[in-house]
């Protein structure tokens, strides 16, 4: 009997409301489609060790410590971590793109294009003047958030049981 599912198969996941509380499991379980070429390997548990406001490091920043999981498998990417899930296709159409909450209030609508753009993971905020991108450099990812860019190391692969991922255990940086 085959279990391997198509990214197809599984329904869009959307943050619960008011935001989740416990680390749900991985989306895209058991899907196994490769991401498309020009894509940056992103999948996987990833934790937040720098951050730089304006080339500054800010070894006091509340975003220390995040922990984010990406899940990409052909060209649906979800990111989940803070309490929100975004699940996405990457191919330039808002109509695919995410449609959930805001990772700030949990209740904020938010409609997203997202894309992969010249080796990046490029979102565009319907309506925003702002970009957020992830890319590769070397062993990390690179996250440009709102209004800093952050350094996180790799913890585990995605379809990594949250349980078994010990840096996923609450602490202060989390949020």
């Amino acid at each position: 009997m085959n279990t391997q599912r198509t990214i197809d198969e599984v329904p869009v996941a959307h943050t619960p409301d008011g935001g989740w509380t416990t680390w749900p499991p991985p989306v895209l379980a058991g899907c196994t489609e490769p991401a498309p070429v020009d894509a940056p390997d992103l999948d996987g548990y990833w934790r937040t060790v720098e951050v730089l406001v304006d080339d500054q490091d800010q070894p006091d920043h509340p975003g220390l410590g995040h922990v984010q999981r990406v899940e990409q498998r052909g060209d649906r990417l979800v990111v989940t971590g803070g309490g929100i899930i975004h699940d996405m296709r990457c191919d330039s159409t808002l109509e695919r793109g995410v449609h959930d909450v805001a990772e700030f209030d949990k209740a904020t609508e938010i409609h997203v294009v997202a894309s992969y753009e010249d080796g990046e993971h490029v979102l565009r905020p319907k309506g925003m003047p702002i970009e957020i991108r992830r890319r590769r450099e070397g062993e990390k990812m690179v996250w440009d958030y709102l209004g800093y860019t952050a350094r996180l190391e790799h913890l585990a692969p995605s379809e990594t049981d949250p349980a078994n991922v010990s840096a996923l255990q609450p602490t202060a940086g989390d949020h």
